[in-house]
């Protein structure tokens, strides 16, 4: 099975800590935060991987030139203008092969096991599956809701909930067939857009227990710069 990643993000919120670099390219641990998700997928048996690139999409392609370091066959596609996830899923679909592919975020880490979701993915006969994690305040990410069978109810925006809750940890299993919902072209997100469309018609949600991290704010950046999960130094007491 192929992997894409989406790494297109802009990264503002890391500029002033980070500099101007594509936010999958901010050091954690002493490298590219993307290179931690491309040997997650070599230790999980993948061997190709699409990267969706936009904002400075040449460090991204000069810093992985082909994957041979990584023992991976990877192709870039960049994004002229912003597309949105969605959008930059869409402008990727020449490269991809087969009809199932393993999403990734690219300023995310959920360490858990792939095969895990993509077998709960086939259970379900899904055509999207989302690898949530549960949090203890999920004011910053929106909830995901699942009725008992494991199919998505509702999505709750950002900022209108607060405490513990299951929310998208940024990895999916995704179908062929959810790309001709995408119009090409146009800017779209995944998670606004494509993925609510698919509520009531084959979006799965499966909660998993993993070390779990987003670097898309400051805070979270200088946390994984110390969790030994990415190769980091615990603070100093």
């Amino acid at each position: 099975m192929q992997a894409i990643i989406l790494a297109g993000g802009l990264g503002t919120r890391l500029r002033p800590t980070v500099g101007d670099v594509p936010k999958s390219m901010a050091a954690v641990g002493g490298r590219p935060f993307l290179e931690h998700l491309l040997h997650q997928l070599q230790r999980a048996g993948f061997d190709s991987v699409v990267i969706c690139a936009g904002y400075r999409a040449d460090q991204v392609t000069a810093h992985l030139n082909d994957g041979t370091a990584y023992r991976l066959a990877i192709e870039i596609s960049t994004e002229e203008q912003p597309m949105g996830t969605g959008g930059a899923l869409k402008l990727a679909e020449p490269l991809l092969r087969g009809d199932r592919w393993l999403l990734m975020n690219g300023d995310s880490y959920f360490d858990i096991p792939l095969d895990d979701l993509v077998r709960h993915h086939e259970a379900a006969k899904a055509r999207a599956t989302i690898a949530l994690v549960r949090v203890d305040d999920a004011a910053r990410y929106g909830a995901v809701s699942l009725d008992d069978g494991g199919a998505v109810t509702a999505f709750v925006e950002k900022g209108t909930t607060s405490g513990a809750a299951s929310i998208n940890a940024g990895l999916y299993v995704i179908e062929r067939e959810v790309l001709a919902l995408i119009p090409a072209g146009t800017a779209v997100s995944l998670e606004r857009d494509v993925l609510p469309a698919l509520i009531g018609r084959g979006l799965h949600g499966v909660e998993f227990e993993g070390f779990f991290i987003d670097i898309g704010v400051p805070a979270d950046y200088d946390r994984a710069q110390h969790s030994a999960e990415l190769g980091g130094q615990p603070p100093q007491a």
